[in-house]
C-alpha cells in the first residue's frame, strides 16, 4: 500500500491538478502532473466505469498501480502531484503492461 503521505485525497486537489497541471497520454494511461511545494510526491488513481462494471476488476487495476508507483517512489523526482487516469482499453492488460506503460509515461514526463 502507498504510505498516506504519499496520496492526494482532497478533491480541491485533483481539481487543482485538472485545471492547471501538464498532460501526458500513453496506450492505456493519462498522467497529470503539478508541482507542489513539499519536498514529497503525491499520487491519485482515477479509474472510471468505463474501464470496467465490475469494481473488483477497477480495484485490481488500482492495486497494481499503486504497487507500481511503491517500487518506483524512490526512483521519482520529488515535489510533484500526480494523478494517473486509465484509459477504457486498460482492462485487460497484464502487470508487466502497466509497469513498462508507467515507466515510460514517467520518462516522458522526465520525472525519471
Amino acid at each position: 500500500m502507498l504510505p498516506k503521505i504519499n496520496r492526494i485525497t482532497k478533491k480541491k486537489d485533483f481539481d487543482k491538478i485538472f485545471k492547471k497541471g501538464k498532460g501526458y497520454s500513453g496506450d492505456f494511461l493519462f498522467l497529470k502532473i503539478f508541482k507542489n511545494n513539499f519536498s514529497i510526491n503525491r499520487f491519485g488513481f482515477i479509474i472510471s466505469q468505463k474501464v470496467s462494471k465490475k469494481s473488483t476488476i477497477r480495484n485490481k487495476i488500482k492495486r497494481r498501480l499503486r504497487e507500481i508507483i511503491k517500487t518506483n517512489l524512490p526512483k521519482i523526482k520529488k515535489g510533484f502531484d500526480i494523478i494517473l487516469i486509465i484509459k477504457p482499453n486498460a482492462e485487460k492488460e497484464s502487470f508487466r503492461n502497466f509497469k513498462d506503460e508507467v515507466q515510460k509515461i514517467l520518462k516522458r514526463a522526465k520525472l525519471i
